[in-house]
């Protein structure tokens, strides 16, 4: 409402003027029409420059301002070369408009390509302090982030916003024991942090009553701090992505820091238990990798050398295929199919 107002009061202004000073030996009826038509060109263009990415916007400009840059040096050479007159001036007008319009369109073309992030990065000063890392309720409850931050991988400040730790304390105080361990785990790795003197850790009072969620809330908190968000969540993960929020999620680190194993390598594992499939043994690294192991069913309970066959990557973590050569088992284990005349003579031999 407020744009529509001063829309109409440009147009009116506009038009105004011209009834009071009209051009061109004009009508005043005559320049009135022609003033709200001006006015009116310039709402449309106004209105077609909002739709523009900055990007373009940018990009138009400075190719408007080459383009005048370099129509009046064609100026200064046209001014010593052709005699002064009416042609002149009309030529150097022409070369304005024309410089002036390729560079508009040309600008405004490339301007797509110009990144407002990279170009702030460029004009930005050396020592600008890093973004805050803003932990979220269930990085704090998992607890690997006090080892990250120790070995000195994680810079900037840590941010812990007070909602987040009304939240820990609900869930420390909860009925249920394992959830209330969770929580009291929680607070524990906050004086953690809190007790390392090379850390910066800050508890915020920053809060949003307007929004209930409290993942929304760190989504929010993090687009005014211009900070990142730490957290180990799933679901939390893919909404930032969608919102465009930064996020360091402290289950890709692992996953990116698990060692590699190649097709043909050898490993040594522990068998624990049976695998789904026939002759399967399955076994687990000290990260948690589930190793699945062909021909192992037998090797139950020890730890045996198996060639990796493959690896497959999934959304709840990394298997690791292998093959065991059990060949080894089968020559120790004693046969069980001995007929009963070889048990009789072997106990006539024992009795002579």
């Amino acid at each position: 409402m407020d744009l529509l107002f001063l829309r109409l009061l440009f147009v009116s202004l506009v038009a105004a003027l011209g009834y009071f000073y009209p051009p061109l030996a004009l009508s005043p009826l005559s320049a009135v029409a022609l003033g709200a038509v001006a006015a009116a060109a310039v709402i449309a263009a106004e209105l077609r420059l909002r739709r523009l990415s900055l990007g373009r916007l940018l990009g138009a400009v400075a190719g408007s301002i080459v383009g005048m840059v370099g129509a009046a040096l064609l100026a200064l050479v046209l001014r010593s070369a052709l005699p002064a007159g009416a042609g002149a001036t009309a030529l150097q007008l022409f070369l304005l408009l024309l410089l002036s319009y390729l560079g508009l369109l040309v600008g405004a073309g490339k301007g797509s390509q110009l990144h407002p992030a990279a170009l702030a990065h460029l004009v930005a000063p050396a020592d600008k302090p890093a973004s805050p890392r803003i932990l979220d309720t269930s990085v704090i409850i998992d607890g690997r982030i006090a080892d990250v931050v120790e070995t000195g991988f994680l810079d900037g400040p840590l941010l812990v916003p007070e909602f987040v730790l009304r939240e820990l304390q609900a869930v420390a105080d909860s009925a249920d024991s394992s959830r209330r361990q969770r929580g009291r785990r929680g607070l524990d790795i906050l004086q953690r942090l809190q007790a390392n003197p090379a850390l910066q850790l800050q508890i915020i009072s920053d809060d949003f009553p307007a929004i209930r969620e409290v993942d929304l809330k760190l989504l929010e908190l993090a687009r005014r701090r211009n900070g990142r968000l730490v957290t180990n969540d799933f679901n939390l993960n893919k909404v930032a992505q969608l919102q465009r929020v930064e996020v360091l999620n402290l289950n890709d680190l692992a996953n990116a820091l698990r060692p590699v194993f190649l097709p043909g390598e050898k490993m040594q594992i522990h068998i624990l238990k049976e695998g789904r499939e026939l002759d399967q043994g399955v076994g687990y690294l000290d990260d948690g990798t589930m190793v699945v192991v062909d021909h192992a069913r037998r090797a139950i309970g020890r730890s045996v050398e198996i060639t990796v066959t493959s690896a497959l990557q999934t959304a709840s973590g990394r298997m690791i295929f292998g093959r065991f050569d059990d060949s080894a088992l089968r020559r120790d284990v004693p046969p069980s199919d001995s007929s009963p005349r070889d048990a009789v003579r072997t106990s006539a031999q024992l009795t002579h």
